[in-house]
């Protein structure tokens, strides 16, 4: 055997044609160079969000890796092709009888020559890749992935040597097609055929056949060995050696003497079809869920039933409306991304049917699922006129204004919780939680990745306590805070909200636009509430607006001023009919945001639930203590924080909020995002965490992934794709 392996490396070594072949191997390096200069001036011509909507290069490989197999392949089939057709094959067979061993002396020089030769062709291919991008490469696009991968990352630096080692069997490929078909010209078409145009066929495939196509042929299984794509590492590792067993099963069967034929091509067989086998057998199955999905609105549709009270799990039960963008097919499947939806009772069926966009590019990883939760307004179990109505706020300046506005709250809760006083007293983010790990038994997986969004952070938050090793990851966005103690919370917020008015009245200085330009907005604004305090301003229908009220219709406009400053236009001229004693500027847009009401209510839909869950004063004392400090710390919105907690005063219903710390040493790292308004909260309880990462968006606005901010997309896709946690304060600015 040594001499017969000694001879091969004689023969190819003296073979002219294999040193022009490895030369010729180096146009590869070339391609991937080329292709990312292509890249680069394309992505330099663009701007804003249509950055994070380039295909990522990866490593680089993705044009010059064929190629580089052509190259291979073709070596390894002149191995034995030019003997064929010299006619050198029968002096071969007088000198090596065996004929198997003959074949198999070719292996170790092609394996050794095209190792060697593999690793250097993908490491130039990757090194002229990145330095053709240069500082882009590190760009985060929206799959989650960068345009360039450093070797830092995970998978990178395996997947390149794991590529160079598939050189060898690629190389052995093409000996075995050689062997079989017995003709240069014949084997090289059928290379180009395997390598070079099934590829690309499958690419101008429909979507996700063409993807799942693709992801079977050769060219795309070294890099799924490294890291999951469609296939896992052990199926596309099965399928690689599949391909090779069988190339050099049909060259021992072309090789062997006549009577003899059956038993090389029997074993090659049978390898071939287990190796084969193993493939779907490897892959991550889908797991077995108890729900029936069904078709409903560009959307699957299914519903669950959970116990009203969940200390009495064989009660009463209610049945809770499911929705699901299913997972594309186009990736291998990692699970279920579960979006937690804000409110509270705020509808997670329609932020999946309204916002489907936003999830477009991680549907090729996961199934995206949410609910209507039990708090849902629209349930339908409580009455949705009562809860979507509620008292008028009043800010007490004594323990008997307190004790009426008890009344009034207590009134209102009674008249929603007659319908139904077991469900009402049951609203809680707890509760809520619960019916999310139902969910998830359900659905047969053993955790879910969490997308928490506004006020859907209290019941992920409850998850996180109750159930830390279901938590795969948990992604905050813009979410309240209930852990901060109350005077740090409200501290925090006032100076958020003080920033907030400042940008509106620097806005104000600078735009001729703003009804007050030219005027000194906080004077302004301080004037109309103190005379609003003296004096009331009427509205329409003998409804007045107080200073408090002014300030409680304003806080939308505020915090959100919309595409153009639209909102802080309205504001302005509001505040300017007011000073002239007409408050319907603020009236009017109340009752376009409510059913009619001509003052912001305190709705009874969401204070079921912030009281449950303790958004609330302790007693006088506190509000006083509190209502204190806004006007310290807060000279313009001095009572904004007070309406919610002022909701709850006199509810029929105790606290049910967990008092169990956060078992942050059995929580995986969390990532926050948060704008100018809601940052500072976020990244305090995702930071809670030991390794969690924060994105601080520098501008307006709420619920950073709904709304389609595609710097913040590509993060957090990235985060839930591959667990890496984005450096804390990772900024993220407005595209436009």
């Amino acid at each position: 055997m040594k001499d017969a392996i000694a001879a091969e490396w004689l023969k190819f070594r003296t073979l002219r044609s294999n040193l022009y072949l490895l030369i010729s191997a180096l146009l590869a390096v070339a391609l991937s160079a080329g292709v990312a200069f292509l890249v680069a001036r394309g992505f330099d011509a663009q701007r804003g969000a249509d950055l994070r909507r380039f295909d990522s290069l990866g490593d680089g490989l993705g044009t010059g890796l064929p190629f580089a197999y052509l190259v291979v392949g073709a070596m390894g089939a002149f191995s034995i092709t030019t003997e064929y057709g010299t006619g050198h094959i029968n002096t071969s067979l007088t000198a090596v009888p065996a004929r198997h061993t003959f074949l198999l002396a070719k292996l170790p020089v092609l394996a050794a020559v095209s190792l060697v030769a593999g690793q250097v062709l993908v490491f130039g291919m990757y090194a002229a890749t990145m330095a053709v991008l240069g500082a882009r490469a590190d760009t985060v696009l929206l799959d989650g992935q960068t345009l360039g991968a450093s070797l830092s990352e995970p998978g990178v630096l395996a997947g390149l040597l794991i590529t160079g080692a598939s050189m060898p069997l690629v190389a052995f490929i093409g000996l075995g097609l050689g062997t079989a078909i017995r003709s240069t010209a014949g084997t090289l078409v059928a290379l180009i055929l395997v390598l070079l145009i099934l590829p690309a066929a499958a690419q101008t495939l429909p979507r996700p056949l063409g993807s799942q196509i693709g992801a079977h042929l050769i060219g795309a299984l070294p890099g799924q060995i490294a890291a999951d794509g469609l296939l896992t590492p052990i199926a596309a590792g099965a399928l690689l050696a599949a391909y090779t067993v069988a190339a050099l099963a049909a060259a021992a069967v072309a090789i062997a003497l006549r009577g003899r034929r059956l038993r090389p091509l029997l074993a090659g067989t049978a390898a071939t079809i287990l190796l084969v086998g193993v493939t779907p057998a490897a892959a991550a199955p889908t797991p077995d869920s108890e729900l029936t999905w069904k078709p409903c609105d560009k959307m699957l549709c299914s519903e669950i039933r959970v116990p009203v009270d969940w200390a009495d799990p064989q009660g009463r039960t209610i049945t809770l409306p499911l929705a699901m963008l299913p997972h594309t097919g186009r990736r291998h499947r990692i699970g279920v991304l579960f979006s937690i939806p804000g409110g509270p009772g705020g509808s997670g069926v329609q932020d999946l049917e309204r916002r489907a966009g936003s999830f477009a590019q991680i549907r090729d990883r996961f199934d995206v699922v949410s609910l209507l939760p039990r708090n849902g307004v629209e349930l339908g179990v409580l009455d949705q006129n009562c809860l979507s109505t509620g008292p008028w706020i009043t800010v007490p300046d004594d323990e008997r204004e307190w004790a009426a506005l008890a009344r009034s709250n207590r009134a209102a809760a009674e008249r929603c919780r007659a319908a139904d006083p077991e469900l009402f007293g049951h609203l809680d983010s707890v509760s809520f939680a619960r019916d999310i790990d139902a969910i998830r038994s359900a659905m047969g997986e053993r955790q879910f990745t969490f997308m928490a969004t506004s006020y859907g952070g209290v019941p992920g938050l409850a998850y996180a306590r109750l159930f830390p090793s279901r938590v795969r990851a948990m992604y905050l966005d813009g979410t309240v805070n209930p852990l901060r103690d109350k005077s740090e919370e409200d501290r925090t917020r006032y100076a958020l909200m003080e920033a907030q008015f400042t940008r509106f009245s620097q806005w104000c200085a600078n735009d001729s636009a703003c009804a007050l330009h030219g005027r000194d907005v906080g004077t302004v604004w301080n004037e109309l509430r103190s005379a609003a305090d003296r004096s009331p301003v009427p509205a329409e229908k003998g409804v007045a607006y107080s200073g408090f009220d002014i300030t409680v219709a304003a806080m939308p406009d505020l915090v959100t001023p919309g595409a153009d400053n639209a909102r802080w236009k309205e504001l302005a001229q509001a505040i300017r009919r007011a000073e002239k004693g007409d408050a319907t500027g603020f009236s009017d847009y109340v009752k376009a945001a409510t059913l009619g009401s001509l003052k912001t209510p305190s709705y009874v839909g969401m204070n079921m639930t912030h009281c449950l869950d303790g958004i609330r004063y302790r007693d006088y004392a506190e509000y006083r203590r509190l209502r204190a400090l806004g006007e310290r710390v807060a000279p313009h919105l001095y009572d904004s924080e007070l309406w919610h907690p002022l909701g709850c005063v006199g509810w029929p219903e105790p606290v049910r909020k967990p008092t169990t710390p956060l078992p942050v040493d059995q929580l995986p790292p969390f990532v926050g995002a948060g704008t100018w308004t809601d940052y500072e909260d976020t990244a305090d309880l995702a930071l809670r965490v030991p390794g969690s990462g924060t994105i601080r968006y520098e501008g307006q606005g709420h619920g950073l992934y709904h709304t389609g901010d595609a710097c913040t997309i590509a993060h957090a896709n990235r985060y839930f794709i591959d667990l890496r946690v984005p450096p804390m304060n990772t900024v993220c600015r407005p595209e436009s």
